[in-house]
């Protein structure tokens, strides 16, 4: 999961935009390609030099890229149309993909994606993927559980306490996702 706020370089390739959320800031990242990274950004810390809190009126992947997160927080979008840039190994990105495919409102199991994939006895190197995902809630980690049904982790937390629990369970009730985590 994207959630550091390690000084982020200045690119003249990749723009940057500080949104609000519920859950609190974020900071995408796009270039060309696509959106490259979603953190979730500190309240208060200061955003990497450049960065703009509406994109420009000719920068047609930040409009995006903004209204569609906007209107998921909203309630009236359940599923991204954004090109995605995520940088990884291809099996990370085979999970993520696998993620995508998981409808807003349902969950499933390190286990289940596994199965889906092929795999089904690999559902550790699942969460290992899961875990590195470059692009939260555009990229429905959140929707995945422990196998015991748990919260299971999120932002590279483990357990049912804490900030990034709490950020994971937020979007599972906001997506009307059942369950009692």
């Amino acid at each position: 999961m994207s959630s550091s706020t390690a000084i982020l370089q200045p690119s003249k390739d990749v723009q940057r935009l500080l949104l609000t959320s519920p859950v609190g800031p974020l900071l995408a990242e796009y270039a060309a390609d696509g959106l490259r990274t979603l953190h979730f950004w500190p309240q208060g810390a200061h955003p990497p030099a450049g960065t703009r809190v509406e994109p420009s009126r000719d920068d047609v992947l930040g409009w995006k890229v903004a209204e569609q997160l906007r209107e998921y927080f909203a309630g009236t979008r359940t599923a991204f149309d954004l090109p995605l840039a995520p940088a990884g190994t291809e099996f990370q990105r085979r999970v993520w993909s696998a993620l995508c495919r998981i409808p807003a409102g349902e969950t499933r199991s390190y286990g289940q994606v596994a199965a889906e994939m092929g795999m089904p006895r690999s559902p550790r190197p699942v969460g290992q993927a899961n875990r590195r995902n470059p692009i939260p809630v555009v990229i429905p980690c959140h929707r995945v559980l422990a196998a015991s049904g748990a919260l299971g982790g999120y932002m590279g937390s483990w357990g049912d306490d804490g900030e990034s629990a709490d950020i994971k369970r937020w979007l599972l009730r906001h997506e009307g996702a059942p369950g009692a985590w």
